[in-house]
């Protein structure tokens, strides 16, 4: 909670809230509730009173007042009796002696499991640590899939602090404000909730820029009387045009806000007044039909500008809202922004998923936003139970709490919605996982292209697969969505793992070996006790720790080894030397086990030893490598390794380049290593003079064979005076 509490003995600080308050709520649900709700609704605030007697805000005032003030922002939302009634009594577990085990008796389960849900969210307090921020939210996010209500009277209880902020520090009042803008104001927007958004927005803004907004604010108020005139006049038009139609209709003249006034001027780099040029309104009328029909009119009336036509019914936000949005030449020089909707429609972008609240029961069935943030919901539970750690779920839900998004076309004629700048790839993992982790390329519109291709709004797109693709960990790095990078993540993870097992399990088959035994004949009854002793859940999770050289493949056989029956110790066994056919062969694709050393670059068809590093496996080096004297020294870190027949990919070489220090000599040398169909990662200058220059070119080859022709090629240039590799 942003609000605090104290007790307090002053008879003129103790007792019941203005009963204005209560009898208020209680006028707004008999609108459109039962008596028997209403009824509910009085049992509940009763409880709370009691509760909460003696209890006040930061401001003086009683605390009741708060929780009569948070249902009642709810009720002017139509929320049913039991989330009011949860809204009276969110405080009493956290602030009171009152338990669940007493709310499930007076007032059901749902009621308690709504305040408890609440409860939880309390104690979540937002830290500047990303960490800890990340993991807070996850949690609210948990609390949401139970039962969505919850943020909703988050959302509230947010809004009515936000709205009785002075009493705060200044301090407080900026942290709770950023939180505010950050958090809260990006979830109402996600779920639909525009009418709370903007509050939000708007008090975030006053409590965290004062000045600013109190600037803004009165720049609005003192408009020219040029542009109301204007106004009236582009009003009066389109009334006239509408009603020539015969459409029944509402016609609204928009006033931007503060904040999005503010927004604007610092995203785009505008001034107030360059902002301001532009007119709004909105048109709401009875159907879908009537829709389009206005439409019509307006693009009679004023001339659309190209390009600035969506439509929003026929495909929704993510966020369920639906509306036309166009944009007319204006009659004194300044654009005019219209939008478009049915009565239903207003409603929804106003209330989002609390619009003709329908929860579970008692109703037609859940609105589009409803089901839409349900989906959002659940699939934002589903990726935090992938993923690794809270930051990365920070990732996506940041991914998902701001989308600016492309809607797309699968070849079946299905609309999907990615965020703004989604590749072909994040499409693929959109249409479903196993298709993202087999795509090799892509179709849009009929054209073949690859899959880091980036994607827009109406184009049709089909992937192409193949079973023995696999994510690569490049994809990372243009891959935009939440549920793309979490499912590379998770593959590269298990195909990581799956390789660490199979290069653990030669290592250790061959330091059994130089013992006499296999892993075969090693008795189940050790390899359990092994197991058990240094807690490895299965003998994949021991192999595994034994490639990333956690654990040393010698010390594991010789503990194995020590009860295997029949096979006593050969003498001086005890420190087994490697053996010349024991080398273990590598392919270089084996993931996150084997890496190449940054100081001699081996590539296939190079002499190689490995050095076995804790926490990254096999790190590959030239036997010539200067480095190798000093790793001589710790030969039970030493790994004989070859390179395997079935070598593919490209591997990192360097070459050290001396040509004459003229006009077009590096164009020369990069053609020249082209032609040879190498790849150019970097070029640095190591030494220049006014007639030499000595440089460095980092490239890709496939093998020796490639790199002496990369060699060849460059030493025939005229310019080039010398060639060596590094």
């Amino acid at each position: 909670m942003t609000s605090s509490r104290s007790s307090s003995t002053d008879p003129a600080k103790t007792g019941v809230a203005d009963p204005v308050g209560i009898e208020r709520l209680l006028e707004k649900v008999g609108k459109y509730a039962s008596p028997e709700d209403a009824a509910m609704l009085r049992r509940a605030f009763e409880v709370a009173e009691a509760a909460h007697q003696g209890q006040t805000r930061r401001s003086g005032e009683p605390y009741i007042m708060h929780t009569v003030a948070v249902a009642e922002i709810l009720a002017d939302l139509e929320l049913d009796a039991v989330t009011l009634s949860a809204a009276l009594l969110h405080d009493v577990v956290e602030d009171t002696g009152v338990t669940d085990e007493t709310l499930t008796a007076e007032f059901g389960a749902e009621v308690a499991a709504l305040v408890d849900g609440v409860t939880k969210l309390e104690r979540i307090k937002f830290n500047s640590k990303e960490e800890a921020q990340a993991e807070n939210l996850r949690k609210m996010f948990m609390a949401m899939a139970k039962d969505i209500r919850v943020i909703l009277i988050k959302l509230a209880d947010r809004l009515h602090n936000m709205r009785t902020l002075g009493a705060q520090s200044m301090e407080a009042r900026h942290r709770i404000a950023r939180e505010t803008l950050e958090i809260y104001a990006p979830i109402a927007q996600r779920l639909g909730m525009n009418l709370i958004k903007a509050e939000l927005q708007d008090l975030g803004f006053r409590a965290l820029h004062p000045w600013r907004h109190a600037v803004i604010e009165k720049r609005i108020r003192t408009q020219p009387v040029v542009r109301r005139e204007s106004l009236v006049q582009i009003e009066a038009q389109l009334a006239q045009r509408l009603a020539k139609e015969k459409l029944a209709h509402r016609l609204i003249s928009r006033v931007k806000s503060p904040w999005s006034i503010y927004t604007k001027m610092r995203a785009e780099h505008k001034t107030f007044a360059q902002v301001m040029d532009v007119f709004g309104f909105r048109i709401v009328v009875r159907s879908v039909p009537d829709c389009y029909h206005a439409l019509g009119v307006v693009h009679a009336a004023y001339k659309p500008l190209d390009s600035r036509f969506r439509d929003f019914i026929a495909i929704p936000k993510a966020n369920g809202y639906q509306s036309l949005h166009t944009v007319l030449f204006g009659p004194y020089g300044s654009p005019i922004e219209v939008q478009i909707r049915t009565e239903e429609m207003d409603l929804i972008a106003e209330r989002g998923i609390a619009a003709h609240w329908t929860y579970k029961h008692g109703g037609e069935g859940p609105t589009s936003a409803q089901s839409r943030a349900h989906s959002w919901i659940a699939n934002l539970v589903e990726s935090q139970r992938a993923t690794g750690s809270s930051l990365e779920f920070l990732e996506n839900v940041k991914v998902d709490l701001f989308p600016d998004e492309v809607y797309l076309f699968t070849p079946k004629g299905d609309i999907m919605a990615l965020p703004r700048n989604s590749t072909a790839l994040d499409f693929a993992y959109a249409v479903h996982t196993d298709v993202g982790n087999k795509a090799v390329a892509a179709r849009v519109d009929g054209k073949l292209v690859p899959l880091r291709t980036k994607l827009a709004s109406g184009q049709r797109v089909e992937i192409i697969t193949a079973k023995s693709s696999s994510p690569k960990p490049q994809w990372l790095e243009f891959v935009v969505s939440g549920k793309a990078r979490t499912s590379i993540r998770q593959q590269l993870k298990q195909l990581e793992h799956e390789d660490a097992v199979q290069l653990g399990h030669r290592m250790l088959d061959r330091a059994l070996e130089a013992l006499g035994i296999s892993l075969d004949r090693v008795p189940g009854v050790r390899m359990d006790a092994y197991l058990a002793e240094f807690r490895y859940p299965r003998l994949e999770a021991l192999l595994a720790d034994i490639a990333l050289g956690n654990r040393m493949p010698q010390q594991v056989a010789m503990a194995l080894a020590r009860e295997a029956p029949g096979k006593p110790l050969r003498e001086g066994a005890s420190s087994p030397l490697p053996r010349p056919e024991d080398k273990i062969l590598i392919t270089g694709a084996e993931r996150g086990v084997i890496s190449f050393a940054n100081c001699c670059l081996p590539i296939p068809g190079d002499e190689i030893m490995g050095y076995h590093t804790a926490g990254r496996g096999i790190v590959v080096h030239r036997l010539d490598c200067p480095n190798v004297a000093d790793y001589r020294k710790s030969p039970d870190r030493w790994v004989p390794i070859g390179w395997d027949r079935q070598v593919a990919g490209d591997f990192a070489a360097a070459l050290r380049i001396e040509v004459d220090n003229r006009p077009g000599s590096l164009a020369q040398v990069a053609a020249a290593i082209a032609e040879a169909e190498s790849n150019i990662d970097r070029v640095e200058y190591l030494d220049r003079d006014a007639n030499i220059a000595v440089m460095r070119f980092a490239i890709e080859v496939s093998d020796r064979r490639h790199l002496a022709d990369v060699m060849r090629r460059v030493r025939r240039l005229a310019v080039v005076l010398g060639v060596q590799r590094m």
